[in-house]
């Protein structure tokens, strides 16, 4: 037998950790105590994969949690003296999760499972630094360790906000089951929105890029048991062709603007996939944002170069995406592309009208626009004053950087002194 590689190990506990938990919550209750009982799995499965692989891991794992729970449940029970315990009341394999067999063969109760878990995760008592962790940690399979460095939170802080979910939902006394179909469509909204923040936490920063693989791949979950949902379709969509420009996006570790990215960089895999979810989509289902999102995604990624670039379709879908929802940020990018269609000078009007939004007042991303549309307009100067103003607004060190050096490409060349 050929000993797995430490990757091979990790991607698979991270595939089957939601599975697991699903099985174990759905058939004991106790999403904390599950969790952590899923957790011991992991690590011991961790130490000992390496020597000897099992022939059915995911039975492996199950078996595993499920014997650390019970022994726990029975430890829990007996020093409450109580008379019955879960594991006495029933044979112990009814505990157990259904045959190996029927679990390693993908059964769809084991995707409803994974539903499950991100409705769970994303209920509208916790807050959403909580959903977020809770989502990454139960259904993504991170550890502690990964979430709190992704989030750029300090551990002990991360895991008290997991504890602290788990004891909220332990006490709701909710059912592991999906929502109601009432509230499902709420609910769906929340897990959504916090798949695209993971996607987005990953995406934007350089060096947490695993968060933007997670997202994808755990919303690629909720697309197999959701296929006819458009928004679900179109967030997938949405981040495959955002992340298909990532190995262009930066050059040395400097951000390189979209105009300027080296487009053979781009993977085409990404774009052809998204582009066919997004235009299924579309085709079938009621438009939402993030189909529409995607869409003009697809069109940056389908055109050669910037300026052959469909503007004017893209003016035209942010009309439609501001009519469903409003967003700044989308009022925003519609000023940018207005300016590709009619000029700096448009752009710039549309931006006067924005900045008396207090949600986009002192915001670097309406200032990195200004100083754009200045530059273009030949306000060279000004052009400068204002790169340096959203260079000190913004959080990012890549983005200030880059900002700055936007600014020091404007000074104007200094005269030789007279002699």
């Amino acid at each position: 037998m050929t000993a797995p590689t430490v990757e091979r190990i990790e991607d698979l506990l991270r595939e089957l950790a939601p599975r697991v938990l699903g099985a174990l919550v759905r058939r004991y209750g106790h999403f904390d105590a599950c969790e952590d009982a899923v957790q011991e799995a992991l690590l011991a499965a961790s130490q000992q994969w390496p020597t000897e692989l099992p022939d059915n891991p995911l039975a492996w794992l199950i078996r595993v949690a499920s014997r650390r729970l019970t022994d726990e449940l029975r430890s829990e029970q007996a020093r409450r003296r109580r008379e019955e315990t879960v594991a006495t009341q029933v044979p112990l394999d009814h505990y157990l999760a259904p045959s190996a067999e029927g679990e390693a063969a993908g059964k769809p109760e084991d995707q409803d499972d994974a539903l499950i878990l991100l409705f769970l995760c994303c209920h509208p008592s916790l807050p959403r630094p909580s959903q977020l962790a809770l989502t990454l940690r139960a259904v993504g399979g991170l550890s502690t360790e990964e979430i709190a460095r992704g989030l750029l939170v300090p551990e002990e802080t991360l895991r008290k906000r997991i504890t602290r979910a788990k004891q909220t939902i332990k006490k709701s006394g909710l059912p592991f089951r999906l929502p109601p179909a009432a509230e499902r469509a709420e609910r769906l909204a929340a897990v959504l929105q916090v798949l695209y923040l993971i996607f987005n936490e990953g995406y934007t920063s350089l060096d947490r890029s695993e968060l933007a693989d997670e997202a994808i791949r755990i919303t690629r979950l909720a697309y197999a048991v959701l296929p006819d949902d458009g928004e679900v379709a179109g967030l997938l969509a949405l981040m495959l062709l955002t992340d298909a420009r990532r190995a262009a996006r930066t050059d040395d570790g400097e951000l390189v603007p979209l105009d300027q990215q080296d487009r053979a960089k781009w993977n085409r895999a990404y774009i052809a996939e998204g582009t066919a979810l997004v235009t299924d989509a579309m085709s079938r289902t009621a438009l939402g944002p993030y189909q529409l999102q995607a869409a003009i995604a697809a069109l940056h990624d389908e055109a050669e170069t910037t300026d052959a670039t469909d503007w004017r379709q893209i003016v035209g879908l942010y009309d439609l995406l501001l009519k469903l929802s409003d967003n700044p940020i989308a009022q925003l990018n519609r000023a940018v592309a207005v300016a590709r269609v009619l000029g700096p000078k448009a752009g710039l009007d549309l931006l006067d009208e924005l900045g008396k939004d207090p949600r986009l007042a002192n915001h670097h991303r309406l200032e990195t626009a200004r100083a754009h549309f200045l530059e273009q307009a030949g306000e060279l100067q000004e052009a400068r004053e204002h790169y340096l103003k959203a260079a000190r607004l913004t959080t990012s060190q890549p983005e200030r950087r880059h900002l700055n050096a936007r600014a020091v490409a404007l000074e104007a060349p200094r005269k030789p002194r007279s002699t």
